[in-house]
């Protein structure tokens, strides 16, 4: 029974390697078993089908990487350096990644996304799933924010700064995975304060990663 969970799990592992180090239309069942090392019989015991395998591990993915979100933005943590320190953990993960793989590879979740949003309607709300769900903890610390005083924002902003800050950052991802360039990360930070509109008056506490 160990084995029969050990497969699936490297199958669900695998499929979100190569996806985000390829794409997923390049990808096929016969690659995900191979890196898997899991015979493609096994594989459709599992699941009937690429997409099905798919949606498994953005799912695994997500409630892996929501234990770190959940820690990154709470509530004993400053509203603002939670958004940044979310960051710095993305920069490290993509530092990570390019001395393993050799470049820049962004964001899976947008990447994929970007991918399959006109032609697979599953995977498609499945990411607009995650996204909501992730926006919602930039969300909550914009709130925190302006019921501090440090930023100035109604309770119909803060939706709305949490998901231009979001998707300011993942612009950014975006640039340096096309221009194979990390230094296209270290505009965030300053970029970030300014569409917060952090006041000068009122500077906050920025711990720089060491």
């Amino acid at each position: 029974m160990g084995r029969t969970s050990d497969a699936k799990i490297r199958l669900i592992e695998s499929v979100i390697e190569l996806i985000w180090t390829g794409s997923y239309g390049s990808t096929s069942v016969d690659q995900i078993c191979e890196r898997a090392g899991v015979k493609k019989g096994s594989f459709y015991h599992f699941f009937e089908s690429k997409t099905d395998l798919a949606l498994a591990g953005i799912d695994h993915s997500w409630q892996e990487h929501r234990k770190e979100l959940d820690q990154t933005f709470s509530a004993v943590v400053a509203p603002i350096e939670r958004i940044l320190h979310c960051f710095r953990n993305f920069r490290q993960e993509q530092e990570d990644l390019l001395k393993k793989h050799g470049r820049v590879l962004g964001c899976p979740i947008h990447s994929l996304g970007a991918e399959v949003s006109t032609v697979d309607e599953r995977l498609r709300n499945k990411l607009q799933e995650i996204l909501g769900q992730f926006i919602c903890y930039y969300e909550s610390a914009v709130r925190d924010a302006a019921a501090q005083g440090i930023i100035e924002a109604t309770t119909a902003d803060a939706n709305a700064l949490a998901r231009i800050v979001f998707a300011y950052s993942e612009g950014l991802l975006l640039h340096a995975r096309i221009w194979n360039d990390l230094s296209y990360l270290d505009e965030f930070e300053a970029g970030a304060l300014t569409i917060l509109g952090v006041s000068k008056t009122k500077p906050v506490k920025i711990s720089k990663k060491k």
